[in-house]
């Protein structure tokens, strides 16, 4: 992680911080799209360290969003640890999120809304079928998934940042 944040700080990012060994970056940028920094992240990637890899950029204010409009957060019979949320690189076609809405996949639950899945597998993410290949495959987007606790320790590190949070990525 050390190297991809020095990665990072050679892109000229700010306040670079990692979080755990999956990817996981907050920092701060100036003035730029996320479509942009996520290029910019994987051409960078791929040139230092010879893999590509699906780069997902989340502006903070996006991030807290996409947090407190967890669907599932309202139903307090839910278990948070069994929670996760999948970012989606784009907005799929509406005609494959009407054929994936009618999808049934019990006891996991899933909802979609733009460019997120708020996922609850009460056996486990590792057990569920809702995984990002799974996803990826059906709306032809790329996914990515995180867990609850990862979404909430990302905020919680942009937000002992400077006031001005511009981005984070996973």
């Amino acid at each position: 992680m050390n190297a991809l944040r020095q990665l990072f700080e050679y892109l000229g990012f700010e306040n670079v911080q990692t979080y755990i060994q999956s990817g996981n970056v907050v920092f701060q940028h100036n003035n730029s799209e996320p479509q942009e920094i996520e290029k910019k992240i994987a051409d960078k990637i791929a040139g230092t360290f010879g893999f590509d890899v699906p780069v997902i950029v989340k502006e903070y204010f996006e991030l807290k969003q996409i947090l407190t409009e967890n669907p599932f957060l309202s139903n307090k019979t839910k278990d948070i640890s069994f929670l996760h949320i999948t970012f989606l690189s784009a907005r799929p076609e509406q005609e494959k999120l009407d054929k994936l809405s009618e999808a049934q996949f019990q006891p996991d639950e899933f909802r979609l809304t733009d460019k997120t899945i708020y996922l609850y597998c009460p056996g486990g993410y590792g057990k569920t079928k809702l995984t990002n290949s799974f996803f990826e495959s059906k709306l032809k987007v790329t996914a990515t998934t995180r867990n609850w606790k990862t979404v909430n320790t990302l905020i919680s590190m942009a937000e002992k940042m400077a006031m001005n949070i511009d981005g984070i990525t996973g």
